[in-house]
């Protein structure tokens, strides 16, 4: 299949790139380059052997994304675009609530223009709100007790394509709730590039083990947890990129909703020792105070995928930060690197 992957020159979009090359489909990416890289485009092509088909479009430019799609005329989209840090969620919604929602309102309008009846949304399991208990079930009730913008968009997003597959009995949906995605390819050439200061966890550890930055923030120490740190599901990039290709090639008619992640909690703690011991760096951290919008668990029973989509999470946590590292110290600042 041709694939639309908006987002596509973003962190998990490059991994889901490959991915969907390597299975023998054709990545066609659009990104408005706002937190991603061209950079990133051209070295997808470098690891796929060809140059991906690379469109600098924002989807809220509706006539724009329209010539896209007349010219490209893709089979199905994976939908990754959007804006994603918690923080600036709170500090401006009305971004968020633009950017997010406007985006996919125009996206789906031009795929149903189009005749485009297929397509995977990358979402988060924030979704679930605060009054689901982990680990997550898809059949729990979602978007309780959200407590920030960033999640209410992406639940009202997965609400839109599902009222949309009622209407439309032809058109085929695939929801993603995933978790906190780490590592990077094997090959170094790609990985996680904040454009500003990171907003997750792992890209700061790996700034702070290259000598970025000074030491770790860790918010909160007074958790109802082990070490009284957050606990998350931290999974592989490359595990999520091939569950989206997994959903891609078991898209039906109709709006399902799948986990992906690994099953297991890791704490802040936990995670700060693993990229200690993969990349050979003293990683100096700091307690603070809590972030707003923090939940203390997240995780999730991931069978359905497993059963349905014939997916698992095959890479470990230690496996996570080899990969991390590999990236991190060859390209110490990122795409700006001249590596």
């Amino acid at each position: 299949m041709k694939v639309l992957l908006t987002g596509g020159a973003g962190y998990i979009g490059t991994h889901v790139a490959v991915e969907l090359a390597a299975s023998g489909h054709v990545p066609v990416i659009v990104d408005n380059l706002v937190n991603s890289s061209d950079e990133a485009v051209r070295r997808v092509g470098e690891i796929i052997g060809w140059p991906l088909p690379f469109h600098p479009v924002d989807l809220r430019d509706e006539p724009a994304l329209r010539a896209v799609f007349e010219v490209e005329q893709p089979d199905a989209v994976i939908h990754l675009a959007g804006l994603k840090a918690v923080g600036e969620s709170v500090a401006d919604p009305l971004l968020y609530y633009r950017v997010n929602l406007e985006s996919t309102l125009s996206l789906v309008s031009v795929m149903h223009d189009c005749g485009v009846k297929k397509i995977v949304f990358s979402s988060t399991a924030t979704a679930y709100g605060t009054q689901v208990q982990p680990p997550f079930v898809e059949s729990n009730p979602g978007g309780l007790g959200i407590s920030h913008p960033y999640g209410k968009t992406k639940y009202m997003i997965e609400q839109v394509l599902a009222d949309l597959a009622v209407a439309d009995p032809a058109l085929e949906v695939t929801l993603l709730r995933y978790f906190n995605p780490i590592g990077a390819h094997p090959s170094g050439r790609i990985g996680e590039d904040p454009a500003q200061i990171p907003n997750n966890l792992a890209p700061f550890i790996l700034q702070v083990a290259v000598g970025r930055r000074d030491q770790v923030q860790v918010f909160g120490n007074n958790y109802p947890t082990p070490d009284g740190t957050g606990l998350r599901d931290y999974v592989h990039v490359m595990d999520l990129a091939d569950g989206h290709v997994a959903a891609l090639e078991h898209l039906r008619p109709g709006s399902r909703l799948y986990n992906l992640g690994t099953g297991t909690a890791t704490s802040v703690l936990e995670l700060i020792r693993a990229y200690r011991q993969a990349s050979g760096q003293e990683i100096p951290y700091e307690i603070v105070a809590r972030r707003p919008g923090d939940d203390p668990v997240t995780y999730a029973v991931v069978s359905l995928a497993e059963r349905e989509l014939k997916w698992t999470a095959k890479r470990s946590i230690y496996d996570a930060c080899v990969d991390s590292w590999a990236w991190q110290s060859a390209n110490p600042n990122g795409y700006t690197s001249d590596q």
